[in-house]
């Protein structure tokens, strides 16, 4: 076992969770460049303040923690925000259709990218990277009623605009695969 701080400690936690957590830097930035850049970022900072790591079997939690705040900073310091309204959206998501059309993964990722960071960072916590209600409440400080409700809100946007554009490939008679992403 490496000693904590050591530079075979910080290899381990790299090669670990590398792949992780530039997934989830991928899909919050939906840029290759911007997740391969956080990601670097995130090992950067965790290098530093590796003393802060109270249990080495919560690295993960840690790093997406450091990931995010790096993701929020570029945000805030670029002034770019995305605006779309959730308001004409309902909390009860509409019946979808069966079976559920295959969904192109660059559609799906121009969806999340459309999404407001809010809501984007509990559809990728739970549908990409299997963290829990509770796992996401406590990664974004907030009640899990909230992340629940951010959770129903995210997935009936992301319904509405991958599903509405496949209504023309349904109504034709073809019927497509099961999508695997939980939509």
């Amino acid at each position: 076992m490496a000693k904590p701080g050591s530079p075979q400690a910080i290899q381990q936690l790299v090669e670990e969770h590398y792949v992780t957590l530039y997934r989830y830097a991928y899909r919050l930035s939906g840029s290759s460049a911007d997740a391969e850049d956080l990601t670097q970022e995130a090992f950067c900072k965790a290098q530093l303040h590796f003393g802060q790591l109270r249990d080495p079997a919560r690295a993960k939690p840690w790093l997406f923690r450091i990931l995010r705040n790096a993701y929020l900073h570029r945000v805030r310091a670029d002034r770019q925000q995305h605006c779309v309204s959730l308001e004409s959206i309902g909390d009860l998501a509409e019946p979808t259709p069966s079976p559920l059309p295959e969904i192109d993964p660059e559609r799906l990722q121009q969806a999340l990218n459309d999404l407001p960071e809010t809501f984007r960072t509990p559809i990728i916590l739970y549908y990409f990277e299997d963290f829990g209600y509770r796992e996401i409440a406590e990664q974004m400080d907030l009640p899990i009623g909230t992340v629940m409700s951010r959770l129903a809100r995210a997935k009936a946007f992301l319904r509405a605009r991958l599903i509405e554009s496949d209504a023309s490939v349904l109504a034709n008679g073809r019927v497509p695969r099961r999508a695997t992403d939980g939509l």
